[in-house]
């Protein structure tokens, strides 16, 4: 028999036993390691996640992305138009996300690339090998006085958000006499044509149900030019001539005061000088930052706050084993869908080099677009890459507006995104650029 003081000692050591298996199993529990971490659940982080977790196989690969639903972004102007709804712009994350990958439904709060880390907002720490960061654009729409008050007023809208984008059919619906304004911030932004697509289609609108009379539209923004690439400015200059568009350049949105329905801009060449215009409705593209959690790591990042890669090789500059894709690195090119699928081809071959300790060759052009809607069914395809060259697909004037570029815009390119971009199967338009230009293009 076992005496009571044998009882308890045993007892003593089972419960020594229980709390350090716990102990261990709490600190498996904070404690994860993977072959490659993808920071970000949009399009970059995708389409790396289904490249690398098919090849690397199954618990080899991470996302990290608090989100539950993934947004195919290009369409909220369609959505702001009335065109298509925001649920057709979504799909759960669960179902965008390959199953090979491990999907930790958590928010970094902190990089440690010194210790090959990332830290979660719920004290995990996630160990890699190689790390490939994918977060996207921040929008800021509190640095804007008075706009996140005045979005809750009748005529203020944003096609940058799921929460604000539908407020913007509303406010075409709504819209009876006065200015229309729409506004381009002072930063960089995804899809620097965005905020006059939605312009254009506004201004048809308002022809189609007979308000364009008695509607002044009104375009400010902060650029020197009403477009990057000069081919495509020139056409828009004479779409808004044509449709009487004023456009003045140079001007930065500072301050909506929805009490007296007015917007306050400041002249970017006389910075003193401001100007208080009345709205009806009022079209807002608010600043934008590289996410505040990557700024926050310097050591990452550049003077803007942007992640530091080469240009080319999409590898950072300090660290061999990270490399940045989208919206979040300081590429010199517009931060559109686009120059994600001219970069994940990039980024597949010259990460799967590293891993094998090769030096990476592969180069990214810069390639990027820009379907610049014009209205209810047409459309200018910009294409162009780094340097600001044009670098179409189709034997034809891009810059011209077509009713076919239109219906490959809103009809074709979500089908592309979904099934073929998040899948890692759709690289760009280089291979069909060669081909139609009987492999005299680039």
């Amino acid at each position: 028999m076992i005496s009571q003081r044998g009882v308890r000692l045993l007892t003593a050591h089972g419960l020594r036993e229980s709390l350090q298996k716990a102990a261990l199993s709490t600190t498996c529990a904070n404690h994860k390691s993977y072959k490659l971490v993808v920071v970000g659940g949009g399009a970059g982080g995708c389409a790396t996640a289904a490249k690398f977790s098919s090849k690397l196989g199954k618990g080899q690969v991470a996302v990290i992305d608090p989100a539950n639903m993934h947004y195919y972004q290009p369409m909220w102007t369609l959505v702001g138009g009335g065109m298509k709804t925001l649920e057709d712009s979504g799909k759960p994350m669960s179902e965008v996300l390959p199953r090979k990958a491990d999907w930790i439904k958590q928010k970094v709060v902190g990089f440690d690339p010194h210790n090959n880390k990332v830290i979660t907002n719920e004290g995990q720490e996630i160990n890699y090998e190689y790390l490939v960061v994918a977060l996207g654009i921040q929008v800021n729409y509190d640095q804007i006085k008075g706009l996140t008050d005045a979005l809750e007023t009748p005529g203020v809208c944003s096609n940058y958000s799921p929460i604000f984008v539908k407020r913007t059919f509303k406010s075409l619906k709504n819209f009876k006499e006065g200015n229309a304004l729409f506004t381009f911030p002072n930063t960089p932004i995804k899809c620097a044509g965005a905020p006059q697509k939605i312009m254009y289609i506004s201004e048809e609108y308002f022809r189609k149900h007979g308000k364009r009379d008695k509607a002044n539209i009104v375009y400010y923004t902060s650029l020197p030019v009403l477009f990057g690439i000069k081919k495509y400015a020139d056409a828009l200059w004479e779409v808004v001539k044509e449709r009487n568009i004023t456009v003045n350049l140079r001007h930065n949105l500072i301050e909506v005061k929805p009490d007296s329905k007015e917007a306050v801009f400041q002249n970017l060449d006389k910075p003193e000088e401001l100007s208080n215009v009345k709205y009806e409705m009022l079209h807002v593209t608010p600043p934008m930052s590289s996410p505040d959690v990557l700024r926050k790591c310097s050591a990452l990042v550049d003077g803007t706050g942007y992640l530091k890669v080469n240009k080319e090789t999409l590898q950072h500059e300090s660290f061999p084993n990270i490399f940045g894709i989208g919206d979040c690195t300081n590429i010199p090119t517009s931060k559109t869908a686009a120059a994600v699928a001219g970069q994940i081809g990039v980024l597949r071959k010259n990460l799967s080099m590293v891993m094998e300790g090769k030096t990476p060759d592969s180069a990214y052009d810069g390639y990027t677009s820009c379907p610049l809607v014009t209205g209810y069914s047409t459309c200018i395809l910009a294409e162009f890459d780094m340097n600001g060259n044009p670098l179409e697909t189709f034997p034809v004037n891009q810059a011209k507006e077509r009713r076919s570029m239109f219906h490959m815009k809103k009809d074709i390119m979500p089908h592309m995104y979904w099934m073929g971009m998040l899948n890692g199967y759709w690289e760009g338009p280089k291979y069909v650029r060669k081909a139609m230009h009987l492999g005299f293009s680039k």
